[in-house]
């Protein structure tokens, strides 16, 4: 268990999402386990001790997205709602914990809220999120609140501008300093199309690595896959894309068989993309500027459309690069990616994620996603530097 969470601790370390130094995780095997900061760790274990299931996770984000969604809502409010797929789909919402409310037994608070939902906010302490039977559990869930709230923070900022004394300038250090420029520079990328098992699981898993390292998917969300004609590689439902060997599934294309049923809830759209492009490689990431963009429509005033992330049947563009709705797995996405996302090789599902295809191999599949992304982050920036050129008081 110790080596668990040491290993999940190095990842929130790796992936940028959680401050080194303030991370905590709790388990509970024979005995109470936990390690980390040591105000983190005995307050995990303070609020594990309360609660049915067996890890949790404590640690500051590295950003102060969440804490400032908590200090710009209404003091009444007591929840955050996001409107990405992840969250609706895993979290339903984000209870909060403000400082005025914490108390005297901040665990009893935590842990009531944590019986509901398997993550929360509390202000000035981070994220809190539970693991029902693992502590790769605990580390998804707390990825996936991080990866939500840092979306609606960018989303409400470029609603509704800066609204708190020093946010500019947090924004401004985030912006100027924490993004990291995206690219592919560096990587190398098999020449295909490929043919043999090894080749094909190598590249796949190689691959994986590449989009969570350049930060193209946050948690164990997103997929990969690649057809040989013969046969689907795909990577298996909750996968983690760095760490593929051994979670790879051979799907027949026809799908003659029961052997996808532990494959990427993706699989369907996956098969009627090949089916509908002739490539060869699919990848499928969450780009955080893509998913915000998605959601950001000119015409939601006019719109009778309530549901935009299903019913929405507009195909909207993000300069050349196709925005369509639809539910995950075998719902809209599976019919609405494939007719639109051979003609620029990507495409991008509402509050979702960007799917990005390779001919024949996945150097332009992970390029795709890298140029979708690049482009969004540029026209992010683009309206909020031009709502501010309108309305300069707001700094």
């Amino acid at each position: 268990m110790h080596d668990q969470i040491a290993t999940y601790t190095a990842k929130l370390i790796s992936d940028g999402s959680a401050l080194a130094g303030r991370i905590a995780f709790a388990a509970q095997d024979d005995i109470m386990i936990s390690d980390g900061e040591p105000t983190l760790a005995a307050l995990s274990e303070s609020v594990l001790s309360r609660l049915n299931c067996l890890a949790l996770a404590a640690a500051a984000p590295s950003l102060p997205f969440a804490d400032f969604l908590i200090q710009r809502g209404a003091s009444h409010e007591h929840d955050i709602v996001p409107r990405d797929t992840e969250t609706r789909t895993f979290l339903h919402d984000i209870p909060i914990v403000r400082k005025n409310e914490i108390g005297s037994d901040p665990a009893m608070i935590i842990a009531t809220l944590l019986g509901n939902r398997k993550g929360i906010v509390v202000e000035g302490v981070g994220i809190i999120a539970t693991g029902a039977l693992t502590v790769e559990q605990a580390y998804i869930n707390w990825s996936s609140v991080f990866h939500s709230t840092y979306i609606k923070y960018l989303e409400d900022l470029l609603e509704h501008g800066f609204m708190l004394p020093g946010e500019e300038d947090a924004f401004e250090h985030f912006r100027r300093e924490s993004l990291q420029p995206l690219s592919s520079d560096g990587l190398e990328f098999r020449q295909g199309p490929f043919s043999e098992k090894n080749v094909i699981l190598e590249e796949i898993a190689r691959v994986g690595r590449y989009t969570v390292q350049r930060r193209l998917v946050d948690s164990f969300f997103g997929n990969i896959s690649y057809s040989n004609g013969d046969l689907i590689y795909i990577s298996q439902t909750a996968s983690s894309l760095d760490d593929l060997p051994g979670c790879i599934d051979p799907v027949p294309f026809e799908n003659s068989s029961t052997v996808g049923i532990t494959a990427s809830s993706e699989l369907v759209a996956h098969r009627s993309i090949f089916e509908t492009t002739g490539c060869r490689a699919v990848l499928h990431g969450h780009p955080r500027f893509a998913v915000v963009m998605s959601m950001i429509c000119d015409e939601k005033e006019s719109c009778r459309v309530t549901d935009c992330w299903k019913d929405c049947a507009k195909v909207r563009f993000l300069g050349e690069t196709p925005v369509v709705a639809g539910e995950i797995g075998a719902g809209g996405i599976a019919r609405n990616v494939p007719p639109v996302i051979g003609k620029t090789g990507s495409a991008v599902v509402y509050g979702h994620g960007v799917f990005s295809i390779g001919m024949t191999d996945f150097r332009e599949a992970f390029q795709g996603l890298v140029d979708v992304e690049n482009w969004c982050r540029t026209e992010y920036f683009r309206r909020l530097d031009e709502k501010y050129a309108k309305q300069p008081g707001m700094r």
